[in-house]
């Protein structure tokens, strides 16, 4: 869920814990958990910290079902032996992950949380709790009418083009309704996301993944990932769409379970050509 190191939303602990700032539908929320022998402990603060501890046990991915999946290929069974505990989160939020989503479009991922950062510490408000204040101070990112208010300039400055930041302003503006998307079926999901011009199905996929724990959101239209999944389960780096949709069929309703497995196995293939440049049109 982190978007990058540096994160204003996001912070890990020196004791393990994970500490995340979230716009709830109750307010602004701060939660902090941490495994250890006993368990999971979780603390809380601000409007939306009943809100957070309440739907704890789904973000730890109760609610996810790592039985479903049959590995049909030995790395894959490999990569399940290895992580055993293995669960896919469910948030139970949507525009958290749909505007860093957004603003991942077409740009490498260092622009993207450049993007995110910037944005988030400027128009955002301090975490609650003891992480909303200090020179390291956490983040809620801004409510929907403060995206919605953000002047072109800014989005200019934080790296953002007018596409981009077009499609986060509609999709503010409809924020209800789409958060209502977490309640449905993840075909339906999607269905409502990309109803807004500018959300199609990798920014949604990206999404569901997060916001409805969806284990078969597979991202279609990325840069990678099919080179990635054909030179895993084929040997293939050279795969399309088409193709990495082929490989993934014995996997139907696991597709993005799949894909987590692979991605965590580390096998990719050999870089052939030079890296996506980093673009800076804050400084045109």
């Amino acid at each position: 869920m982190r978007r990058g190191p540096a994160d204003p939303t996001f912070r890990t602990g020196p004791d393990g814990s994970a500490v995340r700032a979230s716009r709830t539908p109750a307010g602004p929320g701060t939660l902090r958990v941490r495994a250890d022998h006993d368990g999971v402990r979780a603390d809380a603060w601000g409007p939306g910290a009943d809100w957070l501890l309440e739907r704890l046990p789904e973000l730890l991915g109760a609610a996810d079902d790592p039985a479903a999946f049959v590995p049909r290929h030995r790395l894959l069974a490999a990569s399940q032996r290895r992580r055993p505990g293995l669960r896919l989160c469910r948030t139970g939020l949507v525009l958290e992950s749909l505007i860093p989503s957004v603003l991942e479009q077409k740009v490498t991922t260092i622009e993207a949380n450049r993007s995110w950062r910037h944005l988030v510490r400027k128009y955002g408000e301090p975490a609650p709790g003891p992480y909303g204040s200090g020179d390291n101070r956490m983040y809620v990112m801004p409510d929907p009418r403060t995206w919605a208010m953000i002047p072109s300039w800014e989005w200019h400055k934080a790296g953002v083009d007018s596409k981009r930041s077009d499609t986060v302003a509609r999709a503010v503006r409809v924020a209800r309704r789409l958060e209502e998307a977490t309640t449905m079926e993840p075909e339906q999901a999607a269905a409502r996301l990309e109803l807004i011009p500018g959300i199609g199905p990798w920014t949604s996929a990206e999404v569901l993944q997060r916001s409805n724990g969806a284990p078969d959101a597979v991202t279609v239209g990325d840069l990678h990932l099919p080179g990635i999944v054909g030179y895993a389960l084929a040997g293939r780096p050279d795969t399309d769409d088409a193709g990495m949709l082929e490989l993934l069929e014995p996997y139907a309703g696991q597709r993005h379970r799949a894909v987590r497995l692979i991605l965590l196995t580390g096998r990719t293939p050999p870089r052939r050509a030079p890296r996506m440049p980093v673009g800076r049109i804050a400084h045109l």
